[in-house]
C-alpha cells in the first residue's frame, strides 16, 4: 500500500473538513520533509481565517480501492509554528557547515542529532552531484552511519590514530562565551559510545557544532552525564553528589523507560560496559570548565559529556612562518553554527568573531 499524507484542518466556524493537496512524505530526505511540512503550514493557515493546531494525519491508499482512503488512527503529528521555524533554521545551519567547512579528499568526522542527520543527508548528495569528491566519513553512532550509508557516503571506522581533516556534530547546549559544550543528554542506545563521540570530535583538526539560539547561553544547568565504573558506581556517585552538594543531583540512567535516582532494575550499560550518571545542576553553572576539571579528578570516574580544550590547529613550516600564521590568521579549531529564524551567527573560539545574518 501507498502511504500518502495529507493536511486535515477543522475550521473553528465550520464542521466541514478542508482537505489541502496531499504532499508526498518521503522517508529519506530529511530536508524535503521540512520544506514540505512549511509549505503544509502556510497552506493550511490559507485554507482557514482562523487557524487552530493543525494535525497531519496519514492515510493509507488500497491498490484495490480507487475511491477510498482509510485514515490511520494511530499516527497523528502535530506540527507547530516554531518547531517548523526550528527545523527550517537548522537546515540552513546544516547546508552552510556542508558548503563552507567540507573540501574535496577530506576525512569527515559524521555526528549525531537533527541538524547532523541534515548536513549528513547534504553531504550525500553533493557528493553524488559531483561538488565533492573522496570524502570518507567516521561516524559517531549507529545513528550518524546509519543516515550516512543511506546518503551514499563512503564509511570506515574510527581508530586512536585516525587522521580527522573536520568533524560537525550536535551539542546539547554550548556556553557563550567559551564554546565548551554538552553532549550526551539525549538518551544512549547500548551500542553508542559517548566515548567514541568525544574522541572523534577532539581528533578532528577543525569541529563545528550546529545549534539553535537557545541553546548558545551562558549560566547553563541542567544534567552532564558522567560515564562510571559499574562494579562501584554507587561510591562514585555519592562523592560526585558531595563535591557539587546544594548546587547538582545525582541520577543512575536507566536502560528504559523512567526510574528513581538509582537507575530501577535495569540501569543502562554502555558498549564500553559503563553506567551513566546524569548529575543534573539545578543552579546556573559558573564555569563549565572547572566541572569537567572536577569531574576528570573523581575516582571511577570514565568520562563525561563536556567537550572543551580547543588548542590551536598546529602548522606545519618554520618557526618564523608558524609565528606569522598564528599571530595573522589563527586556525580556528571549533566553531558554532547557531541557527535561528533572523539567520546563522557563526562563532569561534579563539578570535572571539561573530558574524551574523548569514
Amino acid at each position: 500500500m501507498q502511504r500518502v499524507p495529507r493536511s486535515v484542518k477543522r475550521c473553528s466556524d465550520s464542521g466541514n473538513w478542508n482537505k489541502v493537496n496531499p504532499i508526498i512524505y518521503n522517508p529519506f530526505s530529511l530536508e524535503r520533509n521540512v520544506k514540505n511540512m512549511a509549505a503544509l503550514a502556510t497552506t493550511s493557515s490559507m485554507a482557514c481565517p482562523t487557524p487552530t493546531p493543525s494535525p497531519l494525519h496519514y492515510y493509507y491508499w488500497s491498490a484495490n480501492s480507487s475511491t477510498s482512503l482509510k485514515r490511520s488512527s494511530s499516527t497523528s503529528l502535530r506540527i507547530s509554528a516554531s518547531s517548523l521555524a526550528d527545523a527550517s533554521a537548522l537546515l540552513k545551519a546544516a547546508h552552510h557547515t556542508v558548503e563552507t567547512y567540507v573540501k574535496s579528499g577530506m576525512v569527515v568526522g559524521l555526528g549525531s542529532g537533527q541538524g547532523s542527520a541534515m548536513a549528513i543527508e547534504y553531504l550525500g548528495r553533493q557528493l553524488r552531484s559531483g561538488a565533492f569528491r573522496d570524502i570518507v566519513g567516521i561516524p559517531m553512532s549507529v545513528e550518524s552511519a546509519s543516515e550516512a550509508a543511506k546518503a551514499g557516503i563512503p564509511l570506515d571506522n574510527y581508530q586512536d590514530n585516525s587522521q580527522i581533516d573536520f568533524a560537525f556534530d550536535d551539542a546539547d547546549v554550548i556556553e557563550e562565551g567559551t564554546l565548551t559544550a554538552i553532549i550526551g543528554r539525549q538518551s544512549l542506545q547500548s551500542d553508542e559510545s559517548l566515548i567514541q563521540e568525544k574522541s572523534i570530535l577532539k581528533a578532528a583538526d577543525k569541529l563545528v557544532f550546529m545549534v539553535s539560539k537557545k541553546q548558545y547561553r551562558g549560566g547553563l544547568d541542567g544534567s552532564i552525564p558522567v560515564l562510571v565504573q559499574s562494579l562501584n558506581w554507587l561510591e562514585t556517585a555519592e562523592e560526585i553528589d558531595d563535591l557539587f552538594l546544594g548546587d547538582a543531583e545525582v541520577w543512575r540512567r536507566p536502560a528504559i523507560g523512567h526510574a528513581g535516582p538509582l537507575g530501577g532494575d535495569f540501569p543502562l550499560v554502555t558498549r564500553e560496559g559503563h553506567n551513566v550518571l546524569d548529575v543534573i545542576f539545578t543552579s546556573p553553572i559558573s564555569s563549565l570548565d572547572e566541572v569537567a576539571k572536577s569531574l576528570d579528578k573523581i575516582d571511577g570516574g570514565v568520562d563525561h559529556g563536556v567537550i572543551s580544550k580547543f588548542p590551536k590547529r598546529k602548522v606545519k613550516g618554520s618557526y618564523p612562518f608558524f609565528f606569522n600564521m598564528q599571530k595573522n590568521n589563527p586556525q580556528v579549531r571549533c566553531t558554532a553554527v547557531i541557527a535561528s529564524e533572523s539567520g546563522l551567527s557563526i562563532v569561534d573560539n579563539l578570535s572571539k568573531n561573530s558574524v551574523e545574518g548569514l
